[in-house]
């Protein structure tokens, strides 16, 4: 397997006795760009978080083409981040350089100046010294990719990082992605928005009824499949005609 690939052979999660999703087969080249499509329910974030290794799988297996724990960056829903924890907006980014200082190590000026140098690449530097508690959705969601650009990360794993964010903010976002992947990293994105999709995302991985249908986007999000994994009619699809 290519360096850097990351496989699923015939994988299959279950939770609380109930499975999420089986016989998923397919795999993420390194440097691709796949959004992780499909309805409430239909195991998009199990997806991210079984190939962190997260959640363990009820059935086949998933390699990582030699990439180790340190080569992942991930941004989980930010609804499921405590946002009430005593931490100022630059001690929350450079926890984003752990792998270089260590779980209680001191951040040098050069660390230190590459988070102001984050910060200010999302346009939070006037908020270094804040307490992330006083931060806005938006500005919130802008410091989480900023601890991103922390992690040299080769694969960055991303749940949802556009909900609910005004259209500025995910214009400025979305190019900070792209600028990743133009780096060469692999990119990974639960995403609902099918014009995000279609404009930006070459490849996806459609989840429905417990299966996954994946390959090149203007392949896979037909009419036909979005009805399928969304149901009804048009009106019912996420975005699917914009």
């Amino acid at each position: 397997m290519t360096q850097g690939t990351i496989r699923l052979d015939n994988a299959g999660v279950v939770l609380n006795g109930t499975p999420v999703w089986q016989h998923v087969t397919g795999s993420f080249a390194a440097g691709s760009m796949t959004a992780i499509a499909g309805a409430n329910g239909a195991g998009k974030s199990t997806l991210l978080r079984a190939i962190l290794g997260e959640v363990p799988l009820a059935a086949g297996t998933i390699t990582l083409g030699g990439l180790r724990a340190r080569d992942f960056g991930y941004l989980p829903q930010a609804r499921k981040i405590d946002r009430a924890f005593p931490i100022s907006v630059t001690d929350m980014v450079l926890g984003g350089a752990w792998h270089l200082t260590g779980a209680f190590g001191q951040a040098g000026r050069v660390i230190r100046q590459r988070a102001a140098d984050a910060l200010a690449r999302v346009n939070l530097s006037g908020q270094a010294g804040r307490m992330i508690d006083a931060l806005s959705a938006g500005q919130f969601q802008r410091l989480l990719f900023a601890r991103l650009l922390m992690t040299d990360a080769r694969v960055i794993m991303l749940d949802e990082p556009f909900t609910a964010l005004d259209a500025p903010t995910t214009r400025d976002l979305l190019e900070l992605v792209c600028e990743w992947h133009a780096q060469g990293r692999t990119i990974i994105a639960v995403l609902h928005d099918m014009h995000q999709i279609r404009s930006c995302f070459p490849h996806v991985v459609l989840l429905c009824g417990g299966q996954a249908t994946w390959g090149e986007t203007a392949r896979i999000l037909t009419p036909a499949t979005l009805r399928r994994a969304y149901g009804g009619t048009d009106a019912g699809w996420p975005d699917a005609q914009a």
